[in-house]
């Protein structure tokens, strides 16, 4: 281990997750840094590996049974060279600060790659959602904004969601927010299309990770038509990428929760993604009723004691992982070269470990980080903001020309940069790289701060 990742590693002791980004991004701009003094010089990578601001706060809130409750609040803003901090929130009990400086580290790559300008951050609290009444989730929201909203604004920090935090989260923030402030201003992005949110907005993620795919399969000619899918997840990010999967002509197989993952011989069809998005979306109900109604489908449960999950062992031409960090372990991995997967796109954060990546790419499957194939919803976020800044209201079809513009950049500039440095076809290390000179030169051109 290099003299400068032990120090970053030092100072932040008992953040795995947090080392485990840091490490992941060092070793493939390393020799960036070597070859240019004045990033050495100047520390710009400590630097960015040091939050500027981590905030951390109570949140008192009080339950349908009258009983008081206290969670924590956090914000972490990363990093603003290149424009206001931009990152979404998370309402997860394994919420914690290693857990949101990794989230906050990535996004400073993958807002830098959409072209916008956007910096790097995130927060969110350790309260669960799940279970919680509306009324329980409104009184949580609003006493969350009522200390998040003194360090938040339009031209300072725009959170969005992310996991646990969806339309209703983000409306009850939002009303928060503007009954704290007195002003209607688009401090969250996310919004309902009727006040200031943007169309394509919820589709951005799981759209814009397909559409960072077909552009990778397009450098070999080839289309998604026929293509067998494993998809993990059933939220958000996995209900849009299988919706555009089968539009290129596709077929998804497998939808998964926490609780287990159901396989699909047949396909998850469009019709069978409407009940999909009725269950997750409306009756808030379990990925094992999916097997109940299909008997096509069969049902999984997870083995949380295993070192492997039987999703990724099926054999399939693509695979996307659109759950959570550290989904795809070695094993894993070993089993998805073995079942013939030729591409996998990241719909997820950190979805994949250090060595099941390596696994990946010596058995020679196309490999895309999420910080770049998953940036379709930040960079519509983004959108939305010059929306709001501007108070236009584009078409779906203009969001999504932009949006797929977005994403045939990103994926173009991850090959160059790859290619400049000696890394040609190398998505990961593309991605670090034009992320982080982005970043440096702004950092450099504004001195030492």
């Amino acid at each position: 281990m290099s003299k400068l990742l032990k120090s970053v590693i030092d100072r932040n002791p008992g953040e795995s997750e947090f080392h485990q980004a840091v490490e992941e991004v060092y070793e493939t701009v390393e020799a960036v840094i070597k070859k240019n003094p004045k990033y050495q010089k100047a520390k710009l990578f400590e630097r960015m590996t040091e939050p500027e601001r981590l905030i951390s706060f109570r949140v008192t809130w009080v339950d349908d049974k009258g009983e008081v409750q206290v969670n924590k609040g956090y914000r972490v803003q990363m990093n603003s060279a290149i424009g206001p901090y931009k990152g979404g929130l998370r309402f997860h009990p394994s919420v914690n600060p290693s857990i949101l400086k990794f989230l906050a580290f990535e996004q400073i790559f993958k807002n830098a790659l959409t072209g916008l300008p956007m910096g790097g951050g995130k927060g969110g609290s350790d309260f669960n959602p799940k279970g919680k009444s509306d009324g329980e989730v409104m009184r949580f929201c609003q006493a969350f904004m009522s200390e998040l909203s003194k360090h938040i604004g339009h031209r300072l920090d725009v959170p969005a969601g992310d996991i646990g935090v969806g339309g209703r989260e983000i409306g009850y923030m939002f009303g928060a927010y503007k009954k704290i402030q007195n002003e209607f201003t688009g401090v969250l992005t996310g919004k309902g299309q009727g006040w200031g949110g943007s169309l394509i907005r919820p589709e951005a993620t799981g759209y814009g990770l397909i559409y960072f795919a077909q552009n990778m399969l397009a450098e070999s000619n080839d289309s998604f038509k026929g293509k067998t899918c494993l998809v993990s997840g059933s939220g958000n990010v996995a209900q849009f990428a299988m919706k555009k999967l089968c539009i290129l002509g596709a077929k998804p197989v497998t939808a998964s929760d926490s609780s287990g993952y159901i396989y699909d011989a047949d396909g998850i069809s469009q019709e069978k993604l409407e009940y999909i998005m009725e269950l997750k979306n409306e009756k808030r109900g379990r990925i094992k009723e999916y097997a109940d109604k299909y008997s096509s489908a069969e049902y999984f449960e997870t083995d949380k004691s295993s070192d492997h999950n039987p999703l990724w062992a099926h054999e399939a031409d693509c695979a996307f992982p659109c759950a959570t960090q550290n989904e795809i372990r070695s094993k894993d991995a070993e089993n998805l070269v073995k079942g013939g997967v030729k591409l996998l796109a990241e719909g997820a954060n950190m979805p994949t470990t250090s060595d099941a990546i390596e696994i990946l790419l010596d058995g020679g499957v196309s490999y895309a980080p999420g910080k770049a194939s998953n940036a379709g919803g930040v960079g519509t976020s983004g959108l939305e903001m010059v929306q709001n800044y501007s108070g236009i209201y584009w078409t779906r079809e203009e969001v999504d020309t932009k949006l797929r513009a977005i994403m045939k950049d990103i994926h173009d500039s991850c090959l160059h940069a790859a290619k400049e440095y000696g890394m040609e076809g190398n998505y990961q290390a593309g991605a670090n790289i034009a992320g982080f000179v982005k970043v440096a030169d702004a950092m450099l051109a504004q001195g030492i701060i």
